[in-house]
């Protein structure tokens, strides 16, 4: 996407120089999905992790003239995030065994947390994509893979067929592979979502 023959991500470091709180905004849709994926990952804490992410966003704010491009805004915002989330970790006087794992990841600076950064980025544009699925398609798919509810259960609930159902699913499964493969996305993390969808 191009604005006034420069790309949408200068045109918008230049607007947030400028202080135009809408480039504010754009790099928060942007980012905002993908960072509270990768957060409430580390922290176990989806509330804690929603408030990082926005305080992030307010030192991007405070700090919008230090910013040449918009992949320095995202490493900002990444590494910020994983700085906050140690330090909410460090905090806990108790910990849950996830919350240990990703405490002892962060103080080590394990290649696990640029894994969480990946799988951050990609849930984000899976979203992204399930919400451009066909209606019925996206309905059927998010009750039986976000809400892990039964193919009978799902037809009653609908009040179709489970035959119908199978079809909207096996639809959103082709669909979601279309999409991915014409974004050019691949990688173990792709291949391992479309294998339990179709063994699903």
């Amino acid at each position: 996407m191009e604005v006034g023959g420069i790309t949408a991500d200068v045109y918008w470091i230049e607007q947030l120089k400028e202080g135009n709180n809408s480039a504010l905004s754009y790099f928060f849709d942007l980012h905002y999905t993908s960072l509270c994926y990768f957060a409430t990952r580390l922290t176990q804490d989806e509330a804690e992790a929603k408030d990082i992410v926005a305080e992030s966003f307010v030192k991007v704010w405070e700090k919008r003239l230090d910013f040449p491009t918009a992949t320095n805004i995202k490493a900002f915002l990444y590494i910020r995030c994983r700085n906050e989330c140690l330090n909410y970790l460090r905090s806990l006087q108790r910990k849950t065994a996830a919350q240990q794992l990703y405490f002892d990841q962060l103080t080590l600076n394990d290649d696990g947390i640029l894994h969480e950064i990946i799988q951050a980025e990609f849930l984000n544009i899976l979203d992204e994509e399930i919400n451009l699925l066909p209606h019925k398609c996206r309905q059927v798919f998010k009750l039986l893979y976000y809400e892990g509810k039964r193919t009978d259960e799902v037809a009653q609930q609908l009040d179709i067929s489970v035959k119908t159902v199978r079809s909207h699913k096996g639809n959103a499964i082709e669909l979601l592979k279309t999409a991915f493969l014409k974004k050019d996305i691949s990688g173990p993390l792709v291949l391992a979502l479309l294998l339990y969808l179709d063994r699903s």
